[in-house]
């Protein structure tokens, strides 16, 4: 038998694959010849089932099939994980036909894109557990989709390896019917739940990746909705404060001696907070306090300030420093003091 120098490579993959096969049973045969009979045409191993390439890679069934099936159908393996098997349903097959009918399909490409790295990796686990069939399905998908893939040629040369292993060992053993039957059994069961189990994990990822992008946004939703209830938070508690000091301002003058009895003796400006000077930042905070009969601030504490919390400190401090002429009975009244820049 020849190869033909200018069979594509799936092609040429399955021809080799074929020849070690026919060599390891001719050989296990032969060595068996002396001791047991011929078998008989009931016995013969079955001709092999050729092998898929990339033309034959999408079935007559599925090419068969109109745009719109097909789109339904693609869009009803991928959302059922059935993204490279069975053959004959499966996402790849349904977008391959897609691409011969509709080659400019910018959607049908992308989804091919997403579709081949898991393509590859099942190859790969065909080939090690042995199942060259369905590595040379895959093999030949992959090809169709994009015959200059950077992994084929090695995949090809992967599948050729392990087969003439596998006809290597073959020849040296003979395996009675039962064990065939059960070692093709547990091959089948063991192929169905790894496929399964790559193609739920194949899912999964594809919906991580096509989600995050939405769960980004809500995060930041989530983050400006629990900002803004705790600014209005802020803003209930500043104005329920600033009721309790009015009130409580109303109560003390009510009681006080008249704030024009005061006369100044010191009133050093206030230190300027290096951040908000750095800032250029400007400010007003209104200062109530209390001065004794001596002419001393006794008591001191902020009443309203605009920003909050920027200049209140740097205003108490420098209205504590004051100093007015004594009076008969202690006073209590506001100032408001200024903080600008520039002034």
């Amino acid at each position: 038998m020849i190869l033909n120098s200018n069979a594509r490579p799936g092609s040429r993959v399955a021809t080799v694959a074929r020849i070690a096969l026919v060599l390891a049973l001719g050989a296990a045969v032969a060595a068996c010849g002396k001791d047991e009979p011929a078998p008989t045409a009931a016995t013969a191993p079955a001709a092999a089932t050729p092998a898929v390439t990339a033309e034959t890679a999408v079935s007559a069934k599925v090419a068969g099939m109109s745009v719109d099936q097909l789109r339904e159908a693609a869009r009803t393996a991928y959302a059922e994980n059935r993204l490279y098997a069975p053959a004959e349903n499966n996402a790849v097959e349904y977008y391959l036909a897609l691409r011969d009918k509709q080659p400019g399909d910018a959607a049908v490409a992308s989804a091919l894109t997403d579709l081949l790295p898991m393509t590859v990796i099942a190859i790969e686990q065909s080939v090690n557990r042995e199942d060259f069939t369905e590595a040379q399905r895959l093999a030949a998908l992959l090809e169709k989709a994009d015959a200059q893939h950077p992994a084929l040629a090695r995949l090809e040369t992967s599948i050729t390896a392990q087969q003439q292993a596998v006809a290597a060992r073959a020849a040296q053993q003979t395996l009675t019917a039962e064990e065939e039957a059960k070692r093709q059994a547990d091959l089948e069961k063991k192929r169905l739940e790894d496929q399964k189990r790559q193609q739920d994990e194949a899912a999964r990822q594809l919906a991580a990746s096509q989600t995050s992008e939405r769960q980004q946004a809500a995060a930041r939703q989530a983050a400006e909705r629990e900002a803004a209830e705790r600014q209005a938070a802020e803003q209930r508690a500043a104005e329920q404060r600033a009721a309790e000091q009015r009130a409580a301002a109303a109560t003390t003058a009510a009681a006080a001696p008249a704030a024009s009895e005061l006369r100044a003796l010191s009133t050093p400006a206030p230190r300027y907070p290096p951040e908000a000077l750095r800032a250029n930042q400007s400010g007003e905070v209104q200062v109530e306090f209390t001065v004794g009969t001596d002419g001393s601030v006794t008591a001191a504490r902020v009443v309203r300030a605009n920003p909050p919390r920027v200049f209140d400190r740097e205003a108490v401090n420098a209205v504590r420093r004051w100093r007015f002429q004594p009076v008969a009975a202690p006073v209590t009244t506001r100032r408001t003091i200024g903080f600008n820049p520039g002034g």
